[in-house]
């Protein structure tokens, strides 16, 4: 559940795109109100609504029901290349609690594993909207985004995550003219890690070098990727928890291309983007008693979280220099989290701080793709450009969210400052076992 988001100035105390539109099944988003908060006006009720990404829809011709992807495939003769299928090609209407498990209850939202219709859906991810055509932009540099959750139903392996990218509110429309579809059927969608596996990007579909995925049935990628400012309020499970910026060296969508070397397919760390982040874990960051079932942050119950944005001059214009986190539950305020590491100095830090973040790749010998890509700087231009809210419940099929709530990498010291993420087993995590065990969660 993602229930009661909130806005709330501090100065106050407070792409993908996708092609053609289908007609078979009509589009309903489920409204889902949040609220806006100022000292001066209390917290003020708005009227959203939400979207399921384009990735999940069918996907169909436009002249009638034949299916552009089946399975991990592209229908041969409607989709020969990149720019006839985006045309021969339509996204349709969702049936968002059937085939999705999407429920809206007031003003919390439930997403469900698995849901088994005609067919068998695992995860979503959706958008939410300010009208029936666009996202809502949240503008976050000295702000703080409230919401409550309830983890106690995911266990190892599965990441209920709410995030901002920095996609067009429009999904791409005006950007590209062949994407007539917009946000209103979930298009746009890019991120940090310059995903692969998105049908469509910038108008396009991305059929050429498409190669199905040897794991997934639904699943493959693409030659191109999709690229952008990512900031991760929360990745999280009943395990364990994390809050993360990934910058890019750059604003808005960002195709990269394999052929070209410019996707993580190439290289990890080839895209224009940080793919790591600066993270921060508790349990990683050495407080294994802080965050899980029965701890402080105890996840057997529901709990708020709260992420503030502070910047460089307490204004909405200055740099972005610190994020803070900060938990409640049962009417206790909890604050963050120490980090206790070897290699970084004892109850110095609680927040992502520059300082941090340099003092964090080094003990833990990580990448520093996070600094290269500009830091918080840029994630705070991100930030004051706007970034669309991200809902989305998911399991792993690459390493078995074993970077979230395990020791990861699996090959390493599991000793070593850094490598021990949470208390889940090596060998949790298998997107098989997992939907099989818990489908309702």
């Amino acid at each position: 559940m993602f229930p009661k988001a909130a806005l709330i100035a501090l100065s106050y105390l407070a792409i993908v795109s996708a092609q053609q539109v289908g007609t078979l099944t009509t589009e309903t988003h489920p409204s889902l109100p949040w609220y806006k908060c100022t000292t001066a006006g209390g917290c003020v009720s708005q009227a959203g609504e939400v979207t399921i990404d384009a990735n999940w829809r069918w996907t169909h011709s436009t002249s009638g029901s034949t299916n552009c992807y089946t399975g991990n495939t592209w229908d041969a003769t409607l989709c020969p290349d990149d720019v006839t299928c985006a045309a021969n090609c339509a996204l349709d209407g969702a049936d968002y609690a059937s085939t999705y498990g999407v429920t809206v209850s007031g003003d919390a939202l439930t997403l469900q594993l698995v849901t088994q219709s005609s067919q068998k859906n695992v995860g979503s991810r959706l958008y939410l909207m300010s009208s029936d055509t666009e996202y809502e932009i949240f503008k976050l540099v000295n702000q703080e985004f409230t919401f409550d959750v309830d983890v106690s139903n995911l266990p190892c392996g599965l990441n209920g995550a709410l995030y901002f990218s920095e996609m067009d509110a429009d999904g791409g429309m005006a950007k590209y003219p062949t994407n007539k579809a917009g946000a209103k059927y979930g298009t746009g969608y890019c991120d940090s890690q310059c995903p692969q596996d998105l049908k469509f990007i910038a108008g396009q579909a991305n059929v050429a070098g498409w190669t199905p995925d040897s794991n997934s049935a639904n699943s493959g990628t693409g030659n191109n990727g999709a690229c952008c400012n990512e900031m991760d309020i929360w990745e999280a499970n009943s395990i364990s928890a994390a809050v993360t910026p990934h910058p890019c060296s750059g604003d808005g969508l960002q195709v990269c291309s394999a052929s070209a070397g410019t996707c993580s397919s190439s290289g990890r760390y080839d895209t224009v983007c940080d793919p790591d982040g600066c993270d921060f874990n508790s349990y990683r960051m050495g407080d294994t008693s802080f965050y899980g079932p029965g701890l402080t942050v105890d996840t057997t119950q529901k709990f708020t979280v709260v992420t503030q944005f502070i910047s460089s001059d307490g204004t909405a214009t200055g740099d972005l220099t610190e994020i803070r986190r900060i938990y409640v539950q049962n009417g206790v305020v909890i604050q963050n989290s120490f980090v206790n590491v070897p290699g970084i100095t004892a109850n110095t830090y609680n927040s992502i701080t520059e300082p941090l973040c340099d003092a964090q790749k080094a003990a833990f010998g990580d990448q520093t793709a996070f600094q290269s890509k500009g830091g918080l700087t840029q994630m705070g231009v991100a930030g004051k450009n706007g970034m669309v809210l991200v809902l989305s419940i998911w399991d792993d099929y690459s390493v078995d969210m074993l970077w979230l709530d395990s020791d990861y990498p699996t090959t390493a010291n599991a000793t070593a400052p850094g490598v021990a993420r949470g208390t889940c087993a090596t060998t949790s995590g298998v997107p098989a076992t997992v939907e099989a065990d818990t489908p309702n969660a």
